[in-house]
């Protein structure tokens, strides 16, 4: 299971569901018969969404209906919240309740409306990342994925072009798919440690590691979890490794005063 889940994410086209069903079996044992329930809903909506706008010529007019379809009859509405549980992470309970982490929002809007023949991808809009379907040469609609809302274009280039905004932040240009699958695992990190499941948050490091190798701040996160999992010399390893690449992080100078008392205890245990 894990080299399967391992080649898919290291594949140059990511299947986002593909991806996620693999890590769910991995993190959490999810069955077979699951799996096969998450597709199986997954592709009654393509199919649903494909019958209700295939008469649609409009290009526009099309990718509208779809998102109406959507964010109203399929109720996937939702408000903003200050944190996500794990569940919502999870493909059949974010299915079930309708309630998802953006993260994972994103990748399952992207496989449904590339599958009715749109043009999507995600771009980051300064302060969020957002949805945008690729009408045609004339038309695109940029949208938040927790509410469908649309951007007006008054307010995206204000974003654009405000001051606080860096300039490579002011092009819109698209997330891969593995970059997409990294603010997921990120995002499923954050919730597995907020509820104290450490060995699940570890492998979810692990996994951002291998698409991000030697990335300092989830080398930090990883010793973070080994410590809470009693592996220390490991942990100050990767400690060690944050302190070096990033000396001048606030939390730089917390960790090195860590890592001395570590290393003094361990001198005197010996």
């Amino acid at each position: 299971m894990k080299d399967l889940l391992l080649s898919e994410l290291t594949s140059e086209r990511i299947n986002h569901m593909q991806a996620v069903n693999l890590l769910e079996q991995s993190l959490f044992a999810l069955d077979a018969k699951t799996v096969a329930t998450n597709m199986a809903d997954i592709d009654a909506f393509i199919v649903r969404f494909q019958e209700q706008t295939a008469d649609i010529e409009d290009a526009l007019d099309r990718a509208e209906q779809l998102l109406q379809l959507i964010y109203i009859e399929q109720l996937f509405v939702d408000n903003e919240r200050p944190f996500w549980p794990v569940t919502t992470h999870q493909l059949n309970s974010a299915l079930a309740f309708r309630s998802m982490a953006p993260a994972l929002k994103n990748l399952l809007l992207i496989h449904l409306i590339r599958a009715c023949g749109f043009n999507i991808e995600a771009v980051y809009v300064p302060e969020q990342v957002m949805l945008r379907i690729i009408c045609d040469n004339d038309y695109a609609i940029i949208f938040h994925c927790i509410d469908g809302n649309p951007i007006n274009w008054i307010e995206l280039d204000q974003r654009l072009n405000s001051d606080d905004t860096p300039p490579e932040q002011s092009s819109l240009e698209a997330f891969s798919d593995k970059e997409l699958m990294v603010q997921y695992l990120v995002s499923l990190k954050t919730a597995l440690i907020r509820e104290q499941k450490f060995s699940e948050a570890l492998q979810c490091v692990e996994l951002i590691l291998l698409l991000n190798p030697d990335d300092p701040y989830h080398c930090r996160d990883r010793g973070f979890l080994l410590q809470q999992l009693d592996c220390f010399k490991v942990a100050f390893d990767d400690y060690q490794y944050f302190v070096e690449r990033c000396p001048k992080d606030p939390q730089a100078k917390i960790l090195q005063m860590q890592l001395k008392l570590i290393s003094r205890n361990d001198t005197i245990v010996h």
